[in-house]
């Protein structure tokens, strides 16, 4: 009988197994279900490079090389459904990884393990380096062919004639969308599973696949639709080996796009051919009104001229007043309804039989023929578009200038009798708008006028003939002038022209940029000695729009100051609120420029525009100026005009200033002086002066001022 705890005769014991298994000159793993190394013998640390402690824990594939990465759990698979009992399998031959990067050729053998924790695989390397490898070019294409597989748009689907996935590529998994966790299981049946869960047939598809299964040979091309709205393309062919089927290969390709694009390229076509369509039917239609456009109208005016009587024939031209504006405060959504409005209105003043037709932008034309009283027709049209119109909740009154031209005896083209109604027609806008006028022969004489004017002004600003007279601004608190504004002046062939006409000649040349630039360099210059002074007076130049339109205009004015030693805070610069519409960004801009510099900002003529009060917070000044037109409503001192209290207290409570201007009595300044109006402008206190009148200019102020506190002490 052995000892006690001896072992039994022929029987190893734990420490021998250990010692056979490290003595092995083949590497040996053991691998768990999910791939992991759970054992490992020295001569796998010699194959692979790492230490127990590296490779011990981690996934299998680490030590193999590109293309074998997936093949050892499909195995493992296959050996597990065979049992413990199964043994090893073929050996096979597969390329292993090293630690340093290199790889090696391994003759392969695998078996399962039953242990406490449950199967195992146990795999056996031999490195096999040491033999000669005649099928390097073999192992190239098959890395080739995996790397073209993974490289493909499409998604390939191997399966072999078990019905059994034997591959798949990147794409394949990506584009459906299967779950990692899922593969990993290499449940085929939960794979097609979910494949299936992701079609509007999926009945469809397995009865695909049972057709094809029942016929090795068949190939077959069809296609998928998905629940989630895509489109797959499928095909499927056989794959042989030595003319024997050996299983099938599926390939999925992802036309959603392609059909989409398709379905947007018809759609276009179709868009196309109906716009085709409505282009010829409105070749002689205006698009927006649906009134004749100007081709047609040219042609019908051509006929009338060429086929009717004369005397029978009357172009009435006409455009909206300021209509810009409009599109600049409500936007051109509510300028297109207001055209539309005013394109019905038309319609209704004349007979069937005549033309109306929009020639562009806001400017209209009527062709009358045969009427009896074209002149009642005009009429007719500026009392029908002077009817208030409701856009967007606003209410808006038309105005309009129209011109009236009408054929005579003797012959005329129709583009002269064009032309005459459009010189009718700015001279109604001359007259001071929303009325029509008759051309007359004198109106081409105030045409021509209007170009000599332009000529002899753009002459005078190139010679620096634009002079600036200044008028005096009181402050009734200090009791002193605190602010000349500069305004420009012209004497040509010596007679003064008023700014009314030349400066909007100015505007409309183009010149207004100049003369701007012309009257700040005098301001700057002649009001020097009495700006330096004391910093708190300054100097006010009117702007226009058309000026803040010069992208360099910011800098040119603080570059213009800086030459002429005027500290920028002592200019103002008055604008209308026209400016403030306008849908250039860059407008504003500038302003913002000029103001954080110092300079500040008036709104002149305030109260006369489209704005609210309450609008005021929104805008870029420091000051406003209340119109004259306000002003004036100031007779004896005794009104009640809670419209000047609520301007003056709106701007204040706004942190502005506020100076009312076209003060011509002494009721006018006492009553805006009670009202706290911060300060005041007008022939009262003096008439504008050049240079050389600037003192008599103060004197006059300080003989006003002390009249006005004269009168307030008396009372």
């Amino acid at each position: 009988m052995a000892p006690q705890g001896s072992p039994e005769p022929g029987a190893v014991s734990g420490q021998d197994y250990q010692a056979i298994v490290d003595s092995l000159p083949d590497a040996l793993l053991v691998l768990a279900q999910d791939g992991t190394v759970v054992l490992m013998n020295p001569a796998a640390e010699r194959v692979f490079g790492y230490s127990r402690q590296e490779l011990v824990g981690h996934n299998h594939r680490i030590i193999l090389a590109e293309g074998y990465r997936l093949g050892f759990q499909r195995l493992f698979k296959a050996l597990r459904v065979g049992g413990p009992e199964s043994g090893f399998g073929s050996p096979f031959e597969a390329y292993g990884l090293r630690k340093d990067g290199t790889e090696f050729k391994g003759e392969i053998a695998c078996g399962v393990l039953e242990t406490a924790a449950g199967l195992c695989m146990s795999v056996s390397v031999r490195d096999m380096t040491h033999r000669e490898e005649p099928d390097d070019g073999l192992r190239e294409a098959v890395s080739l062919l995996s790397a073209t597989l993974e490289s493909t748009a499409d998604g390939i689907l191997v399966v072999g004639t078990d019905g059994q996935i034997a591959g798949v590529n990147e794409q394949f998994v990506s584009m459906w969308g299967i779950p990692r966790g899922l593969l990993t299981t290499h449940d085929d049946e939960a794979v097609i599973g979910y494949v299936l869960g992701l079609l509007k047939n999926p009945q469809g598809f397995l009865d695909k696949v049972h057709d094809l299964y029942a016929h090795p040979l068949a190939e077959s091309n069809d296609v998928l639709e998905f629940l989630d709205g895509r489109t797959f393309e499928r095909y499927s062919r056989p794959q042989k080996v030595a003319e024997k089927v050996v299983g099938r290969v599926w390939s999925f390709r992802d036309v959603t796009p392609r059909l989409a694009a398709q379905d947007q390229a018809k759609r276009a076509m179709a868009d196309l051919a109906e716009q085709a369509a409505q282009l010829k039917a409105l070749a002689f239609q205006d698009p927006l009104t649906g009134l004749a456009n100007r081709k047609l109208f040219h042609d019908q005016l051509a006929e009338s001229l060429r086929d009717g009587p004369a005397g029978t024939v009357d172009v009435l031209l006409l455009d909206l007043d300021d209509f810009k504006e409009v599109n600049d405060i409500l936007g051109h959504h509510a300028g297109d309804e207001m055209l539309t409005e005013v394109a019905r209105r038309l319609r209704s003043c004349v007979r069937p039989d005549d033309t109306v037709a929009r020639l562009g932008g806001d400017e209209f034309v009527v062709l009358l023929t045969g009427s009896p009283e074209p002149d009642a027709v005009a009429e007719s049209i500026v009392a029908s578009l002077n009817v208030p119109m409701w856009i967007d909740g606003t209410m808006l009154r038309p105005s309009l200038s129209l011109g009236l031209a009408s054929a005579g005896q003797d012959a005329v083209a129709a583009s002269e009798l064009l032309r005459q109604a459009d010189v009718a027609m700015y001279a109604a806008k001359a007259a001071g708008k929303n009325r029509y006028m008759r051309f007359e022969p004198d109106m081409m004489t105030a045409l021509v006028q209007r170009t000599d004017m332009e000529a002899g002004l753009r002459l005078a600003v190139d010679a620096g003939q634009i002079m600036v007279h200044y008028q005096p601004v009181i402050s009734p608190k200090l009791g002193e002038v605190v602010q000349f504004e500069a305004l420009a002046r012209w004497k040509r062939n010596g007679e003064m022209i008023p700014p009314g006409q030349f400066i909007p000649t100015a505007e409309r040349s183009g010149l207004i940029s100049a003369i701007g630039m012309q009257v700040k360099r005098h301001s700057f210059v002649e009001l020097q000695p009495w700006l330096s002074e004391d910093p708190g007076r300054s100097v006010a130049v009117n702007i226009s729009g058309v000026q803040l339109k010069d992208c360099q205009f910011a800098e040119g004015v603080l570059r213009l100051a800086a030459s002429c030693a005027t500290d920028p805070r002592q200019l103002v610069l008055e604008v209308t609120e026209s400016v403030f519409f306008d849908p250039d960004a860059h407008v504003i801009r500038q302003l913002n420029a000029l103001r954080d510099a110092g300079v500040r900002v008036a709104l002149d003529d305030f109260g006369t525009g489209y704005s609210s009060l309450g609008r005021l917070q929104e805008l870029p000044v420091d000051a406003v100026k209340i119109d004259r037109s306000f002003v004036s409503m100031v007779r004896t001192g005794a009104e009640k005009l809670p419209i000047l209290s609520s301007m003056i207290n709106m701007a204040h409570s706004l942190g502005l200033t506020v100076t009312a201007e076209g003060i011509e009595t002494g009721a006018q300044a006492g009553y805006l002086t009670n009202l706290n109006c911060d300060s005041l402008q007008g022939y009262l206190f003096s008439h504008p002066e050049p240079e050389s009148g600037l003192e008599l200019a103060l004197l006059r102020s300080a003989d006003a001022i002390d009249e006005l506190q004269g009168v307030h002490l008396e009372a």
